[in-house]
């Protein structure tokens, strides 16, 4: 589980939510972190759209950083204009979102005008409010990443790049600087007072012990050289001046919804990103906020890294996930199911992750192929041989283990298929069970305990598993002519266990979008639009299954695989 087990006094600002991934590097390409990331984001707003009713009421903001030095360097070396080479990477950027099926209501690009007005405009105000000022800078440059670094954290990290490892630079250059010293003791006590929530506990032990180190004043922007390229935004009024990446970069959560239409959506609710750019949505973008008079982000989410099959990934290494190996585990598998393991298996808390092949298949099939899938097909396959594709009665209310005559009939079946009987004190109470899922996945979702919150569907399919396993329905099936009420009984079974995994399918669709929307083509029970989460999922309630609906088994959503098989391979 990925929360720290407190609970915040969270809720829903006007009825929406607006979550935010990084803007990625077009000097990267898509791998598994940013899939990672952008994934956590898209399972968080389609729960969110869900839980309200309203997709107009969900933002879903990803995009690419492009006026990075790099850029201008690494379009250089291939014979390209710094643009150009940001639009090839753009580009697979957004393919690798829709091959992982994301659901983001937009994608940012730092080089279109109105990320670029916006920004200017922002930092024009800053200006004019004493918060950023001209000066003389000498620090420590790194290039890798592009940013300063203190003389205590140069010192520290033996002059190299704590992130990449490569030699820092010293420089000394006219900048213009952000008072971040003097935003100190307000970021402090936004974090104590719980204003702004760090997430998971972890991280925001890493932010208050470096806030106790004290802060400086921040470059955010270099003088322009003779034979640099003309790339990213000037300093407004003071052309000579060009902006750092890294401040009009986090510009962009704001400038894509400062319109409007939009404006409904401020402040974020999350912003979700890797531990390695904490820092600056942490202190530096909260300030820069304070400092323009608008309102901060709720909460920030850093998550740890992934490893594989037990190893740091590195390029030396040659390791990364790239997106095509995704796919190709997609293609094999199906994308819902990898979108499942990143997921539950992924490093949503301080931890690092492993992907490792032997554990996807595993919990491929613990979790899919054997829960999901399987209780799925069953229960549509008995209503299908018993009821003739037809559900059944609604039983007189009754849900789960029936009692009286009908009770006594399924210990009885119980008994004659040799299974032990007991008392009857199981009552299997799925208004209960789905309830309590549903409630949990709402706290979970809170606390972006994004893992926990997909699970609670796994949590209704395996009580209703365990509920087949106990009851035997097969077995009281070839008793229908010699048992009394044997055929209510039944009925009462698998009524009882299809509502609860329509309950569970609701619950699983966000993780898992394309094989619950073929689920619900089989058995004709798509959630109604506009609906919010708390009617669709009241079990027997007015979006309830209803009596005489068609029910197809249709083909199995997951197909068992063996342990033993060799991974995909790309290409």
């Amino acid at each position: 589980m990925a929360g720290t087990g407190t609970r915040w006094p969270y809720t829903l600002a006007m009825n929406t939510y607006y979550v935010t991934t990084p803007i990625y590097y077009v000097n990267d390409r898509p791998h598994i972190g940013h899939c990672y990331t952008t994934l956590l984001a898209d399972v968080a707003a389609r729960f969110q759209r869900m839980r309200i009713g309203s997709p107009e009421q969900v933002f879903c903001l990803t995009g690419t950083d492009e006026h990075a030095e790099k850029v201008v360097q690494s379009a250089a070396d291939r014979g390209l204009s710094p643009i150009e080479w940001a639009d090839r990477n753009a580009g697979e950027f957004r393919s690798a979102f829709k091959a992982m099926n994301f659901s983001n209501d937009d994608f940012v690009r730092t080089t279109e005008d109105r990320h670029k007005t916006k920004a200017s405009e922002y930092i024009q105000k800053l200006v004019d409010s004493g918060d950023i000022e001209l000066g003389d800078y000498e620090g420590w440059w790194d290039g890798s990443q592009e940013e300063y670094l203190t003389e205590r954290v140069a010192k520290e990290a033996d002059y190299i790049s704590p992130v990449t490892g490569k030699p820092l630079e010293k420089r000394v250059e006219q900048n213009y600087f952000f008072r971040l010293d003097k935003y100190e003791s307000w970021l402090k006590e936004q974090y104590e007072s719980g204003a702004i929530r760090m997430l998971p506990g972890a991280r925001k032990n890493e932010v208050m012990g470096r806030l106790r180190q004290g802060l400086q004043k921040v470059p955010v922007s270099r003088r322009i050289k003779e034979d640099d390229a003309d790339w990213g935004i000037r300093m407004p009024n003071d052309p000579e001046h060009r902006i750092y990446v890294w401040i009009e970069a986090l510009c962009n959560y704001l400038t894509v919804v400062d319109t409007p239409e939009r404006q409904k959506f401020w402040p974020a609710d999350v912003h979700v990103m890797a531990k390695d750019i904490l820092w600056f949505h942490a202190v530096i973008w909260p300030a820069m906020l304070h400092a323009l008079g608008k309102e901060i982000p709720k909460t920030v989410y850093a998550h740890a890294y992934w490893i594989r099959e037990g190893r740091k990934m590195s390029k030396s290494l040659g390791n990364f996930i790239e997106i095509e190996l995704l796919e190709a585990y997609c293609k094999k598998y199906s994308t819902d199911a990898v979108r499942w393991y990143l997921l539950t298996q992924g490093p949503l808390g301080a931890n690092d992750a492993d992907f490792a092949h032997e554990h996807f298949v595993e919990m491929y099939n613990a979790d899919l192929a054997n829960s999901v899938g399987n209780s799925m097909s069953r229960v549509g396959n008995m209503i299908g041989k018993y009821f003739e594709g037809e559900l059944p009665m609604l039983c007189n209310g009754e849900f789960g283990l029936p009692g009286g005559t009908a009770l006594g009939t399924l210990l009885a079946a119980r008994a004659n298929a040799g299974k032990p009987v007991d008392d009857g004190s199981r009552t299997f109470n799925f208004p209960e069970i789905t309830k309590a899922a549903v409630d949990r996945a709402i706290e979970a979702a809170d606390d972006f305990e994004i893992d926990e919150m997909v699970r609670q569907g796994l949590v209704i399919v395996r009580a209703v598993d365990d509920f087949i396993s106990y009851t035997a329905p097969f077995t009281l099936a070839k008793q229908l002519d010699e048992l009394e009420d044997g055929r209510h009984a039944l009925a009462t079974m698998l009524y009882s266990c299809a509502e609860a995994l329509r309950i569970a399918s609701l619950l699983l669709a966000p993780a898992m979008p394309e094989k619950m929307a073929e689920f619900w083509g089989y058995w004709n029970c798509a959630p109604a639009e506009g609906v919010p989460l708390s009617v669709l999922a009241e079990f027997g309630g007015a979006h309830k299954l209803a009596k005489g609906q068609k029910i197809d088994k249709g083909e199995a959503l997951f197909m068992r695989a063996d342990v033993k098989e060799d991974p995909p391979v790309v290409g």
